[in-house]
Formats: structure tokens, sequence, C-alpha cells
């Protein structure tokens, strides 16, 4: 099912990297950004990844806290926090639930890797309903910042 704008987020609890658990509804009264990615450690995901790590002031700026969300283990998620040096959560949605609840999951991924989190944003207001949804097909894809700052700009003023 497609997530649509005005929508509430569907709610979650994860693990981050260093095993607590984070729960989407505990987050109200500020934006949140969630920026679902395929695989750690690979190329894209790296650079995306890295793009936000570079731009958390602007984030934090705009009072809106980030999490990066993929069906890696939180184990393979914290040795990758810590080689690239991000400065925001990740959590580990290793059972998968949370990319099919957000209709953002491969059937059929590369290489026969089936059940991976397609590359995905979505901002939440401080309300907890969906403001931006962007889900990307091709993995090779980037999403598209500028129109996620734009929208946290006009949900933060």
């Amino acid at each position: 099912m497609a997530i649509e704008i005005g929508q509430a987020a569907p709610d979650f609890s994860l693990r981050d990297t260093e095993k607590n658990i984070v729960t989407l509804s505990e987050q109200r009264g500020k934006s949140v950004l969630l920026l679902f990615f395929p695989l750690a450690f690979t190329g894209t995901c790296t650079k995306e990844l890295c793009m936000t790590r570079d731009s958390m002031s602007a984030y934090n700026n705009m009072n809106t806290t980030v999490y990066g969300i993929s069906v890696d283990s939180l184990f393979s998620l914290g040795k990758y926090k810590e080689e690239q040096n991000f400065n925001f959560t990740l959590l580990s949605d290793f059972n998968k639930k949370v990319s099919g609840d957000y209709g953002c999951l491969y059937e059929h991924f590369f290489n026969d890797m089936d059940g991976v989190a397609k590359r995905s944003a979505f901002v939440i207001d401080a309300a907890g309903l969906i403001q931006y949804a962007e889900v990307l097909e091709d993995a090779r894809e980037i999403p598209d910042f500028d129109a996620i700052k734009k929208c946290l700009e006009q949900i933060n003023s």
C-alpha cells in the first residue's frame, strides 16, 4: 500500500545500533525524516547517507530528527555508522515489517536478494502526519533532498 500525503505515519518500534528501541510515535512534537536504504556498505547508500551526515546542521536547525532504516542487522549498521561517522540514528528493520508498512520493500532485488528496502524518503510533521513521500524504484537514484528540505522548511516555519 502506498503512503499518501496527509495520512498518519505508520507507527513502529525498531532497534538502533546501540540496541535501544526507538518508537516513531514518541517523536511527536518535532519533524522526522525517515530514509529507507537498501543495504549498508554499498556505493549509492553510502553516498546518500554521507550527504545526509554532511547536512545535519540544516536538519537540526529545522528541528528535524533523521533516521536511516535498512533491513541490515543492528550489528552491521553499527559498524557502518562507525566507519562513516554518521551523526544520526540508524535503525534495523531486520524483520522487514516497517519497510512493508511504508510500501518500500522490493519483492525481488539484485542477485536474488528478496525483501530489501527501496530507497525512500518520508517527512513526518510534528503531529505525526506524512508531508512528503518518495519511493524510488531504481536503487541507483537518490531522494530529492532539495524538495525534502523545502518541505521541512514549510512545515517548520
